[in-house]
């Protein structure tokens, strides 16, 4: 697991970010990409931290390692694992274990993507409420609050008539929620907003109303912090359930588990760039760092890349680290 918040980028200019732009270079004497070298292409998927990574990467690898950065714009599905299993994607920054069904992880049994370790991040995906909403109704703290269908139709809209409507997201990312809602029997129905800002948008207007709200979210996010998200309590995850979500049998019933995230490359990529794989390697960014930078693009809508070369001049000590001797 885990965008985040209101001054959110437009879809068109989140689009436009995703091409990437070259930021200016992050160490004294550095020389930039250097076109004799090999380009290398990091994926985004479609939230915010997953672009702040691959921003302070690309920083990074043009302006110390001088190899050209390309940003590749592709969903949290299988055309990810295809692409860096034949070489045409290098390396994706933020996988969420929960998201990963059997047929992606049998690209790392074949061992044409490999598994390059944790990102150092955190992430919890869950149902999550405004804070008033429990406070008005503390039954609404737990799954078996929304059973009751007065609690439901709290939530209800023209669209899911005496239903309550779940909020989901971008319908590319990997959530369970119909499974979830279907096999404990509440009476809800997701709607999906088709993307993070539209969800945001959402959030931000029935907030100000003093509106219910039910929704699939995530953390550390700078949304949960401004709209005083809480979590829904929901069945806790058990091995039985974690072997539903990656099969895809539906049969999830419980919560979402907790998500060390981690790294992946092309196999193809150490003898494509050896100095670039032992630097994604050793690339590491935690809670705490993505935390010091979604604010800046999802509440100020800052661009991405002006908000990773900030981080990079900030801290050297860090990433001078995970440079190759």
């Amino acid at each position: 697991m885990l965008k985040r918040l209101i001054a959110f980028l437009a879809v068109a200019g989140l689009v436009a970010a995703a091409c990437g732009s070259s930021t200016d270079s992050a160490s004294d004497g550095a020389t930039g990409p250097d076109d004799s070298k090999e380009t290398i292409t990091l994926i985004v998927n479609p939230w915010s931290a997953s672009r702040l990574n691959v921003e302070v990467a690309k920083n990074i690898i043009e302006s110390e390692l001088g190899n050209p950065v390309e940003i590749s714009e592709v969903d949290e599905n299988d055309a990810m694992f295809t692409g860096m299993a034949d070489g045409t994607l290098d390396a994706v920054l933020e996988i969420w274990p929960s998201g990963v069904t059997d047929a992606e992880n049998a690209f790392f049994d074949a061992g044409t993507v490999e598994n390059i370790g944790a990102l150092g991040a955190v992430g919890r995906i869950g149902w999550f409420v405004p804070d008033y909403v429990i406070e008005e109704n503390p039954a609404l703290a737990t799954w078996e609050g929304y059973s009751d269908p007065a609690n439901a139709k709290l939530f209800a809209t023209a669209e899911t008539g005496d239903k309550g409507r779940f909020l989901g997201t971008d319908p590319s990312y990997s959530e369970f929620d119909a499974q979830i809602i279907e096999n404990l029997n509440l009476p809800f129905e997701v709607q999906f907003s088709g993307s993070e800002p539209a969800t945001v948008a959402e959030l931000d207007a029935r907030v100000a109303a003093k509106e219910p709200v039910l929704m699939y979210w995530w953390e550390p996010t700078a949304a949960v912090s401004k709209y005083n998200l809480k979590k829904v309590a929901l069945p806790e995850f058990n091995e039985a359930c974690g072997a539903s979500q990656a099969s895809g049998d539906g049969g999830v019933d419980c919560d979402y588990p907790e998500d060390p995230i981690f790294k992946a490359v092309s196999a193809k990529l150490k003898d494509k760039d050896a100095a670039v794989y032992d630097f994604l390697n050793a690339f590491t960014l935690s809670n705490e760092d993505q935390l010091s930078m979604l604010p800046a693009m999802e509440i100020d809508g800052e661009d991405p890349a002006v908000v990773a070369a900030r981080w990079v001049d900030a801290n050297a000590d860090t990433w001078k680290a995970w440079l190759p001797s």
